[in-house]
């Protein structure tokens, strides 16, 4: 991606989505790339690398947020995690490197680049996720097909999925019983949130089950900065991040699984009272 000459000789932004153009002058299709998924949503990204892809599998994606922003969507063990990279008109940015060819771009990844984020996780960049997979033209016959007569509509039909957003990271807990403060290994994972002893540990301490949880919010009721909670009917969980962005970043994705929690109940609740009127 990068620099085009004008028949003028001027300099000329392209567009990102066609092509990025290499120092000879010579230009590749973005859609060439084999691990380049286009509208991909991160929903489906997370879907794909966590169901399919292994420890190291990574994705470029575009972005939703605005043009010449895209994603590199990256799993993590446990959890896939999202990066920026950023297409300037003639060149992209992606951590502290620029580049101003797809050639070069590409060749940094061959090299199996290693990245870190803000949570600590350190993450080698080994196995490009293909846009196209072969899959076989099997199909199952149907045999039986019978419709019950439940009274439900068409309006019953609501689509339900729980949500994927996913987060790793340390973080400083506050103990239940005792009232020390202890660094544990966060994952959040669908609707659960876990913590281990360290990022090694191949079983957890605790699974706090966020359908439970009615709050999540920032504290300033402890000696220590950057901490949050969570509050469930059983208890409530002190939790202390390195910086304010990281505890900032916990605080919104785990509000976003709350109100996510809180749509399904609602299309449940709602499916019932449809049924309830329909058998009175």
């Amino acid at each position: 991606m990068g620099r085009a000459e004008s028949p003028e000789g001027k300099m000329s932004i392209q567009d990102p989505s066609d092509l990025w153009s290499r120092s000879d002058g010579e230009a590749e299709l973005l859609q060439d790339l084999g691990w380049y998924h286009g509208n991909l949503t991160r929903h489906a990204a997370e879907a794909l690398l966590l169901s399919n892809g292994c420890d190291g599998s990574y994705l470029l994606r575009n972005s939703n947020e605005r043009t010449g922003l895209y994603s590199l969507s990256v799993r993590a063990k446990d959890s896939v995690k999202h990066f920026h990279v950023e297409y300037t008109g003639y060149s992209f940015k992606f951590g502290f490197n620029e580049f101003s060819s797809l050639k070069d771009f590409v060749k940094h990844f061959a090299n199996q680049p290693l990245i870190g984020s803000e949570t600590g996780t350190l993450i080698v960049l080994k196995h490009p996720y293909p846009r196209k997979v072969e899959e076989p033209s099997i199909y199952e016959s149907v045999r039986v097909h019978t419709a019950m007569q439940t009274g439900r509509t068409e309006n019953d039909l609501v689509p339900t999925a729980p949500s994927l957003g996913t987060k790793e990271g340390y973080l400083t807990k506050q103990g239940g019983l005792v009232k020390t403060w202890k660094t544990r290994w966060f994952t959040l994972h669908r609707n659960e949130l876990k913590y281990f002893k360290d990022q090694m540990s191949p079983e957890p301490i605790r699974s706090l089950d966020l359908t439970e949880c009615s709050a999540v919010q920032f504290d300033y009721s402890q000696e220590r900065v950057n901490c949050f909670c969570l509050v469930f009917p059983f208890r409530t969980f002190y939790l202390c991040a390195k910086t304010g962005v990281e505890a900032d970043e916990w605080i919104k994705i785990l509000r976003w699984k709350l109100s996510q929690i809180r749509k399904q109940l609602d299309q449940g609740e709602g499916t019932i009272r449809s049924r309830s009127f329909i058998f009175k």
